[in-house]
């Protein structure tokens, strides 16, 4: 079972197929695992790189509030793309792991060949915007202390059946990593220089505007909208998120 050592840290990954790399980012207090469905279809020309953010599934859980960041996040993926071998690749995500792939864009632009934002928002520009947010990550961290992982019970399909060790992780996780600092991000927008592509489920109402936002922002970026999907696209419509994926990854210039 492949993981990197950050700091004390370990944080998993698994590797599936050959070929152009692509890493792919779970959302917030999900795992790896909901990617499983779309293995087959992606690792057949890519090497499909999967991991567990920091808090989340088979990763490491630390203690300390400070081992939970944006950056630190970023990190762990540049460590498990060099620890595979890989110089350049696709990196992609959804929700939480959209936005760390455009911060991950941000920080190693040389590294990212192109990116795939799936039911993901920017960030924001406006401070009481960004406030509200935070104040919404906090109180999903305050009820993840108080009730536990009995929280995801409620929660979609993809988080519903996640398989994580505690609830404290996720807590940490939701303050230091699902909170944001500033608008670095979303004014990045116009500056991105890959190819692009925006995902979004139909019946993802939250995300629909942040994904109109970013194909108006992002230079050359397609966007196409998944009917009867919901916020984990790619579970709801397996067969259509593959059939909007496939086709972007192949005509990628080299």
């Amino acid at each position: 079972m492949p993981w990197v050592d950050r700091d004390g840290v370990g944080i998993y990954y698994e590797v599936h197929g050959d070929g152009p790399p692509l890493l792919l980012t779970h959302g917030y207090s999900s795992t790896s695992a909901m990617w499983h469905g779309q293995v087959e279809a992606l690792a057949k020309d890519h090497q499909l790189i999967l991991w567990d953010m920091r808090g989340h599934g088979q990763s490491d859980y630390p203690d300390d509030p400070k081992a939970y960041s944006e950056a630190l996040a970023v990190g762990d993926m540049a460590a498990i793309l060099d620890a595979v071998g890989v110089e350049r690749a696709v990196i992609g995500g959804l929700s939480l792991g959209g936005y760390m792939s455009l911060a991950f864009y941000r920080a190693q632009p040389q590294a990212t060949r192109a990116l795939l934002i799936i039911d993901t928002g920017p960030g924001f520009k406006k401070d009481d915007a960004r406030e509200a947010w935070n104040a919404r990550a906090l109180a999903t961290a305050d009820k993840f202390d108080r009730e536990g992982l009995d929280v995801l019970k409620a929660a979609t399909r993809e988080r519903a059946t996640a398989s994580h060790r505690n609830a404290s992780g996720l807590a940490l996780a939701a303050r230091g990593m699902l909170t944001q600092r500033d608008a670095r991000v979303i004014e990045l927008l116009p500056y991105i220089k890959v190819p692009s592509l925006i995902v979004v489920g139909a019946d993802d109402t939250p995300f629909l505007a942040a994904s109109d936002y970013m194909a108006t922002k992002i230079p050359g970026a397609q966007k196409i909208v998944i009917p009867a999907a919901g916020h984990a696209v790619n579970i709801d419509q397996p067969q259509a998120f593959v059939d909007a994926v496939v086709p972007f990854l192949k005509n990628l210039p080299g």
